[in-house]
């Protein structure tokens, strides 16, 4: 069984990406991201209003272990950023698909290399 939310699309960089909301998506990284990068104590996001492409970074997270690129699953304009998670980084760590969201996006070209929660897995297996 996958600890990866059946709704959700992923990429090979880790992220995942909801189903749009009034063509609004929300996008996060992964929990085998989260624990891959150790305790999570910085995170720089888009800016509101910015302009993200698929497979392109956007942002940056920094652990106590390493500093990793944010890659946007998908192209559009970044209409909200998770405050909570710039105020307290650590919810990537303990909430990766809930309160640990990183940024919304207006879709405007979805990524052809998402992946469903099971090639996810796949993949994340090697």
């Amino acid at each position: 069984m996958s600890i990866n939310p059946e709704q959700l699309r992923y990429s090979k960089e880790h992220e995942w990406l909801s189903a749009p909301e009034g063509g609004v998506a929300t996008v996060g990284i992964t929990s085998h991201a989260a624990d891959a990068l150790g305790d999570v104590v910085f995170v720089q996001l888009p800016e509101v209003g910015a302009t993200v492409s698929a497979g392109e970074t956007c942002g940056e997270l920094e652990s106590t272990k390493s500093v990793s690129d944010l890659y946007s699953p998908v192209s559009g304009e970044v209409t909200e950023i998770n405050q909570d998670v710039v105020d307290d980084p650590s919810l990537v760590n303990s909430a990766p698909f809930e309160g640990g969201w990183l940024f919304k996006v207006r879709e405007s070209a979805e990524s052809a290399d998402l992946l469903t929660a099971a090639e996810y897995d796949a993949f994340i297996a090697g």
